[in-house]
């Protein structure tokens, strides 16, 4: 979590319950303007997607009949 998201959350929870809901509704609406249909990345997700790809160009994935998908928590992903 970056100093800002601290900052905002600590700032948020100073605020009365409904001074807090006030606010998340006004950051919706700040989101929803800078990203209209939720497709921008995250640096984070971005980051993860670009580790992705380099995966799947190395050949660094799962089969599906190598899943157990009855039995996810067996999977080692080492």
């Amino acid at each position: 979590m970056s100093s800002t998201t601290q900052q905002i959350i600590d700032m948020l929870n100073m605020l009365p319950k409904k001074e807090q809901d006030f606010a998340c509704e006004m950051l919706k609406k700040i989101v929803l303007a800078w990203d209209p249909d939720y497709t921008k990345l995250t640096p984070d997700e971005s980051k993860k997607l670009e580790e992705g790809k380099k995966q799947l160009a190395n050949g660094e994935f799962f089969l599906d009949e190598e899943i157990d998908w009855d039995n996810l928590d067996s999977l080692d992903l080492n």
